[in-house]
C-alpha cells in the first residue's frame, strides 16, 4: 500500500486576516503535503463533493489521508508566544507581591542561576517546553540564560519535540548579583557567537528550512555595559538575518534608571538605537511607557512589540496602550512573559490583553466614544484583534509571517484544533473542562449559518477554554502535541 503523499483536513477553519476581520467557514479542505505546507484550501465543499474536489485536484483515494473534524471542532493557526522564559516556569505564580526589579532579584535570578548546572537544565526542560505545545503555542520566543550549556540543552529539546521556536542567550554582565553574571564582555560575546552557531547547525524541519532561530538576546539595557553593547552591534550589523530581542520601558523605576545609565541618549529605546539593535527584526517585550518620540522610532525602524499583559498585571507594572500603537502602526504580538505571567498559556494572554484594553477604556474613555482617526485607541480590543494578535500579530513581530501565523497555499501547516463541545462521552471523559459551558446543537454547522456559530466557538474557546480543548497542535505538518497525541 502506497503512502499517501498529501494529508487533507476537512472541518471548519477559523483564520486570521486583518487586525479586524477573520475567516469563519464550515466544511473547509485544507491539503498538507509531505513537507508539511499547505497546497491548497477549498471553501464550503460539501460531503458529497470531497471526492470530486479531491478528483479535481488530481489526488485519487491512495494519494491520501483524511482527516475529519468532528462537530464542535475546527482548525485554527497555532498560536505564536512572542516573549516568555523558559528557565522562569517552575516560578509560576511566585513573587507577585513584588515589582520588576525587586522581583528579579528576590526570586528570577536566584532560579536561573540553577541552570548552571547542566543536569537541572535536563531535568525541567523537557516538561516546560511540554507545557507550551500543550496550549497551542507553535512558535515560542524563549529566552534561555547566561549559560551556554543548559542553553544548549534547552535548544536540543524544544527541536527534538518538534516546536518552532526563537532561542536565545542572555547577555548580562553588570547591575547583576554576583552569582548570576557573565565575568566579561568578551565571554559573553563568545558564548553568544558559540550558541548562534550551535543553534544554526540542528537539522532542518520536514521543509529543509530551520525550526529552531537563534535570537542575540540583551537582557535588558540595565544589565548590559557600554562595551558589551557595542560588541553586540557588531554581531548584529554583521549578522542582518539575526533576531534581537530585548526588554523597554516596562517598569518606571527601570526606565528611571536606564536614563540615568545613558543620561546622554534622549530616551530608553534610544539607546538600543543607538547600538543599532532597533531594527525590522528586533523583539521589544512590554513596551508600557513608551514616550511619543520612542513610538515613532520603533515605527521608523519597523520592529514589533511584544504585549505581555499578565505579567504587566502580576508585576504592577502598567497597562500598555496597545490600541494606540496598533493606530500608529506598530507590528503588535502577545507574549506570557512566563514567569511575570502566571501561565504558559497564549489564552490566558488573550483575555488579559482584553481586559488591560479595557481598562485603558474605561480610564479614558468611559462612554466608548468613536476616537478621531482611530480604530483600536481606548477602545476594548474586538475578537479578531485579540486573534490576530496571537497569531498572524506575533508572526509580523517575528518577521515569519510569509511561512506562518494564519493558514494560507505556500505556507507552513501550523496548526491547532480546537474542540469545544463536550457531548461526545468519550470526549467528556478524556478532555473535560468544566469553565467551558457548551449546548449541544441539534442541528450540524452545515446547516446553520457558520459565521455566528463559529465565532461564539472560538469566543468560548478563547475566554474559557486551556489546553484541554486543544486536540492537535502541529508544526510544520507533524503533529507534535494536543490531547489526541496522548491518547
Amino acid at each position: 500500500m502506497s503512502t499517501p503523499v498529501v494529508t487533507v483536513y476537512y472541518g471548519s477553519l477559523i483564520n486570521p486576516t486583518t487586525l479586524t476581520t477573520y475567516e469563519a467557514t464550515a466544511n473547509c479542505l485544507i491539503a498538507v503535503n509531505a513537507q508539511g505546507n499547505i497546497d491548497w484550501i477549498v471553501h464550503d465543499v460539501k460531503d458529497s463533493s470531497v471526492q470530486e474536489t479531491l478528483l479535481q485536484k488530481g489526488l485519487l483515494d491512495t494519494d491520501v489521508e483524511i482527516v475529519e473534524l468532528r462537530e464542535g471542532q475546527f482548525i485554527m493557526p497555532g498560536f505564536v508566544d512572542t516573549h516568555t522564559h523558559a528557565p522562569q516556569v517552575p516560578n509560576l505564580g511566585t513573587g507577585y507581591q513584588s515589582e520588576l526589579l525587586d522581583w528579579l532579584e528576590k526570586f528570577t535570578f536566584p532560579l536561573e542561576s540553577k541552570f548552571q548546572d547542566v543536569g537541572f537544565a535536563k531535568e525541567v526542560y523537557p516538561s516546560i517546553v511540554k507545557k507550551f505545545i500543550a496550549s497551542g503555542t507553535t512558535t515560542c520566543c524563549y529566552y534561555g540564560t547566561l549559560h551556554f550549556e543548559s542553553n544548549k540543552v534547552l535548544a536540543d529539546i524544544v527541536h527534538s519535540l518538534g516546536q518552532r521556536a526563537l532561542i536565545g542567550k542572555c547577555n548580562m554582565d553588570r547591575h547583576c548579583p554576583p552569582y548570576y553574571i557573565e565575568s566579561s564582555p568578551n565571554s559573553s560575546i563568545s558564548n553568544t557567537q558559540a550558541f548562534i552557531s550551535y543553534v544554526r547547525s540542528l537539522p532542518p524541519g520536514p521543509s529543509n528550512e530551520p525550526l529552531i532561530y537563534p535570537v542575540l538576546t540583551p537582557r535588558f539595557a540595565i544589565s548590559c555595559s557600554n562595551e558589551l553593547l557595542s560588541s553586540l552591534k557588531s554581531l548584529a550589523h554583521s549578522d542582518t538575518q539575526l533576531h534581537i530581542q530585548t526588554h523597554i520601558a516596562e517598569n518606571l523605576k527601570e526606565v528611571e534608571f536606564t536614563k540615568e545609565l545613558y543620561p546622554d541618549i534622549e530616551h530608553y529605546a534610544g539607546v538600543y538605537d543607538s547600538y543599532g539593535l532597533l531594527r525590522t527584526n528586533t523583539i521589544l517585550a512590554h513596551a508600557v511607557w513608551l514616550e511619543e518620540k520612542e513610538i515613532d522610532l520603533v515605527k521608523q525602524r519597523k520592529a514589533g512589540i511584544s504585549h505581555c499583559p499578565t505579567s504587566n498585571f502580576n508585576l504592577r507594572s502598567g497597562v500598555a496602550p496597545i490600541g494606540k500603537y496598533l493606530d500608529r502602526g506598530l507590528k503588535v504580538g502577545l507574549g506570557t512573559d512566563a514567569s511575570g505571567g502566571f501561565s504558559p498559556s497564549m489564552l490566558v494572554a488573550m483575555r488579559n490583553a482584553s481586559i488591560a484594553s479595557t481598562v485603558v477604556a474605561l480610564q479614558n474613555n468611559p462612554i466608548n466614544t468613536p476616537a478621531d482617526g482611530g480604530k483600536f485607541i481606548n477602545r476594548q480590543l474586538p475578537l479578531a484583534t485579540l486573534l490576530y494578535l496571537a497569531t498572524k500579530g506575533g508572526a509580523e513581530v517575528c518577521v515569519l509571517d510569509k511561512q506562518i501565523g494564519s493558514l494560507e497555499p505556500g505556507k507552513s501547516f501550523d496548526a491547532l484544533i480546537v474542540d469545544v463541545h463536550t457531548s461526545d462521552s468519550s470526549t467528556a471523559t478524556k478532555n473535560p473542562n468544566p469553565a467551558l459551558w457548551s449546548i449541544p446543537d441539534t442541528s450540524p454547522i452545515s446547516s446553520l449559518s457558520p459565521q455566528p456559530v463559529l465565532e461564539g466557538m472560538l469566543e468560548k474557546f478563547i475566554f474559557c477554554g486551556d489546553d484541554r480543548n486543544i486536540s492537535a497542535v502541529y508544526v510544520q505538518g507533524k503533529l507534535i502535541g494536543g490531547t489526541s497525541y496522548y491518547t
